[in-house]
């Protein structure tokens, strides 16, 4: 049998981290990606390479703010927070995500 690829949707990595934010606060980018795969049992991993443009995109679009701060470990770590531009994104991305959700149910459940 293959090895399964946990590979993130398109366009879920931002919910995933505008949620974790959300409920977790402040909090640097290894933080994030270890909250999302021990959430999701490790059925989720987010790598370094889809993280930190992520952030940086959704920086821009105004949905987090970063500022500089120190680890656990006394390291310099950038932390992202939520924005309330954020909030709104992450309200309508859960939206979208249900319908999807929704919709592939039942297309798998026709009979």
């Amino acid at each position: 049998m293959p090895p399964q690829k946990n590979d993130i949707l398109r366009g879920t990595l931002a919910m995933l981290i505008l949620r974790t934010l959300a409920v977790e606060g402040r909090m640097h980018g290894y933080a994030i990606t270890s909250h999302i795969q021990r959430v999701s049992r490790d059925l989720l991993r987010v790598e370094e390479g889809s993280l930190y443009p992520a952030l940086h995109r959704m920086e821009q679009e105004g949905w987090i703010a970063a500022e500089w701060g120190v680890t656990e470990k006394n390291r310099q770590a950038r932390f992202y927070s939520l924005t309330p531009a954020g909030e709104r994104q992450l309200a309508q991305e859960q939206e979208s995500w249900a319908r999807l959700t929704e919709g592939v149910g039942r297309v798998l459940g026709y009979a």
